[in-house]
């Protein structure tokens, strides 16, 4: 038997205590992006172009990572977020997520706004390996956790929206004529696909599908061929800058269907105002989050939270516009990801911990509405409350509401 020397027990001796210790803590783990004191995130948002509304989402969002780094940081690490522009074009958001990955060296992207620009990047985000989280666009194809596992959705996806949407008409209105009015991409067709799912054999009271590019000028046209087809109930699934026009075309030439606002389009401020409140009147649409014009939530300790968090850190943000609150829910989401992975901060832990969502809420979601996620499961949010717009506010109506995509 080989006798062990002196001077090897004792060298020994240390890394036998370290492993014996319950106290000595887990080594750090950094990816990209990641030092004891920082985490990069990067985004792109529309600042410019025709989803120029939809800007404000990525400015609430600094404002909500600058509340966080005043509050301490995660786990004593400051949020430096970069945001970029760019501009609801694929190739502008190409060109502004590969600097991000490649220049500043993000550790991940956080809702990166629109589907025709984060179809753009989809590819070459899962090539890379970059966790592509919580996207800000309900695109049914994020969910798919095997075939682009570094991708992960956040809100309600639009085929479940329009299943929604063809169970209410099947309700309201079982034999009307319907046109959807959709843009002519990946996010529109969602649309169109879940509501013909919805309404099953009955799929042929579609009689128009009308198509807009976000290049055009305008949607009347669109609106006009719709009432002289005797369409009777409208799906309006546009962004806020078509959605408001086709809003104010209907009332301009007196045409009164039963009119179904998708919801990323609901915003008062950036779609009900600029086609004015009364044009809106008895408007349906869905919810997750809590309307900030509903006076229901005035005492609400999550709504006065959120105000709390406008007045001091987003002052010039319109409390009205559903995009501040958006933003700061999608970014409360990203911040508990981030508290899940302590000081485990690779790209392989982040999208580890972000399909390990449970039973998670923030101050702003509708009461009941839960955020849960899985390895096989990459559609956070999945309930939904239909409202109706009354000339002032939306008011809510019904159960929360599931709407499966098979």
């Amino acid at each position: 038997m080989n006798r062990l020397s002196r001077r090897t027990i004792l060298a020994a001796a240390p890394s036998a205590l370290v492993l014996a210790s319950p106290f000595v803590a887990r080594a750090k783990n950094y990816g990209p992006g990641v030092t004891d004191t920082e985490i990069k995130i990067g985004n792109t948002s529309p600042y410019s172009g025709p989803a120029s509304s939809y800007g404000t989402i990525g400015k609430a969002q600094s404002a909500y990572y600058k509340m966080i780094n005043e509050q301490g940081g995660v786990n004593g690490r400051k949020i430096n977020f970069i945001s970029y522009d760019d501009a609801y074009t694929p190739p502008k958001a190409v060109e502004m997520v590969r600097k991000l990955v490649e220049q500043d060296q993000v550790l991940f992207t956080a809702a990166t706004l629109g589907t025709p620009t984060n179809s753009a990047i989809w590819q070459y985000m899962n090539q890379k390996k970059v966790p592509q989280l919580f996207v800000a666009t309900g695109a049914t194809k994020w969910d798919d956790p095997k075939g682009h596992p570094w991708t992960i959705g956040w809100q309600p996806n639009y085929q479940s929206e329009g299943r929604i949407y063809a169970a209410y008409i099947l309700k309201e209105k079982p034999d009307g004529k319907i046109g959807v009015l959709y843009q002519n991409d990946d996010f529109g067709k969602d649309y169109v696909k879940g509501l013909k799912d919805g309404l099953g054999d009955k799929a042929k009271l579609v009689v128009l599908e009308a198509s807009y590019e976000t290049t055009d000028p305008t949607v009347d046209s669109q609106i006009v061929d719709m009432k002289a087809k005797g369409v009777d109930v409208f799906v309006n699934t546009a962004i806020p800058k078509f959605a408001a026009q086709a809003i104010r075309k209907t009332a301009e030439i007196g045409w009164k269907p039963l009119h179904v606002l998708a919801s990323i389009g609901n915003s008062v401020a950036a779609t009900l105002k600029p086609a004015g409140l009364d044009n809106a009147k008895d408007i349906v649409s869905d919810f997750y989050l809590k309307d900030p014009n509903d006076v229901q939530w005035k005492d609400d300790a999550g709504y006065k939270e959120w105000v709390a968090f406008m007045d001091k850190f987003y002052p010039e943000g319109d409390k009205s516009d559903a995009g501040n609150v958006y933003a700061p829910s999608n970014a409360a989401t990203v911040v508990q990801v981030l508290k899940q992975c302590g000081d485990e901060l690779t790209r392989e832990n982040v999208i580890k911990q972000a399909a390990s969502l449970k039973d998670f809420t923030v101050p702003m979601l509708l009461p009941g509405v839960k955020i849960n996620t899985g390895a096989t499961d990459f559609a956070p949010i999945k309930q939904v409350q239909m409202g109706k717009f009354d000339g002032t506010q939306w008011r809510l109506f019904g159960p929360l509401i599931a709407g499966a995509v098979t």
